[in-house]
């Protein structure tokens, strides 16, 4: 039997870990809503992102909404203002936060620890207030404004299932785009600034540059979330560059486990699960969600898929420490 299964085996390590991911993703949508599955994946997305920020380089951030919101607000304006192409309204979101991300980057990445998260935070509560107010002429205010997308090709922004598509497709293409980028010497960079910056810097590389690329980085994948929102719900308001939102994001990537793109998606589906669905059967949900915090802080320091990984290891430990005993009472 084990030899029938070893081909299985082999053939299932051989497949990329994208193929995995989206299965997983096709195999929610008969439990919950291809809508909802959508609103999943651009919440991974928006997770991802803030991972790269937060896990690999160490800088927590209170402000990331911000870039999900210029995203949002850059390709619903264009879709409106200019053009109806679903696919030049994506590009003029990830162009909108990744041009914000160039512009706030150089101040910001010169903050660590505090005044990091907290300079983030102040930018988010501007830009929060120049849609809702200055901006009013542009923006509509808090009562947002609706966007109309014309169909390209065989896609479609007002059909579920081409949306769903696009999304998933989207997904797969920033997840396998990051384990690239982690897993060069850029990664091993960035993960070494988040170790010891100083000892970095001392062995001659510009820390500086690297940390504002990872930054400019993170941003335009929160726009390109921010964007996909967009078009998803046809509609942008203030609501989607909220500074209270930006607890989802933080939660989600505690929950799942910092410093792992697989981690970021546990978190992000399990922050979603719990959003939408305990808060029907459950009035203070935060509350549920405050003690699960808790618990794996204190009890799983690595994270959801940190633990899965830890166990993992340790069975594999036992196997081998196993064979070699068992293979001498025989």
């Amino acid at each position: 039997m084990s030899r029938g299964r070893g081909p299985w085996v082999a053939t299932l390590a051989l497949l990329p870990p994208e193929a995995a991911i989206g299965a997983a993703f096709l195999l929610l949508i008969p439990l919950i809503s291809l809508h909802r599955v959508t609103d999943f994946m651009i919440f991974c997305i928006f997770v991802l992102s803030f991972d790269l920020l937060y896990g690999y380089m160490g800088r927590l951030s209170f402000g990331h909404l911000l870039f999900l919101g210029t995203g949002a607000y850059s390709a619903g304006l264009f879709i409106k203002y200019a053009s109806p192409n679903p696919l030049l309204g994506v590009l003029a979101g990830i162009l909108g936060a990744g041009l914000l991300g160039v512009l706030l980057g150089p101040a910001a990445v010169r903050a660590t620890g505090a005044c990091f998260a907290l300079m983030n935070l102040a930018f988010n509560h501007i830009g929060f207030f120049l849609v809702l107010s200055p901006l009013r002429a542009v923006t509509n205010g808090e009562d947002g404004f609706g966007i109309r997308a014309r169909a390209l090709w065989l896609f479609d922004p007002a059909g579920k299932t081409s949306m769903f598509l696009l999304v998933l497709g989207s997904l797969l293409l920033v997840f396998y785009l990051l384990r690239r980028l982690t897993a060069s010497p850029f990664g091993i960079l960035i993960r070494s600034i988040k170790e010891d910056e100083t000892r970095v810097r001392f062995l001659g590389y510009n820390t500086h540059l690297f940390k504002w690329l990872t930054y400019v980085i993170a941003g335009t994948l929160a726009g390109l979330a921010g964007t996909l929102g967009a078009l998803n719900y046809s509609f942008v308001n203030p609501n989607v560059m909220d500074v209270q939102g930006n607890v989802g994001v933080v939660f989600a990537c505690l929950i799942g486990g910092a410093g792992s793109l697989y981690g970021a998606l546990a978190g992000g589906v399990a922050y979603m699960l719990i959003s939408n669905f305990l808060a029907i059967y459950i009035q203070r949900w935060e509350i549920f969600l405050g003690l699960s915090l808790l618990v794996i802080v204190f009890r799983f320091r690595r994270g959801l898929w940190g633990s899965v990984q830890s166990t993992l290891e340790y069975a594999r430990r036992f196997e081998e420490v196993r064979r070699p005993v068992a293979g001498e009472g025989a």
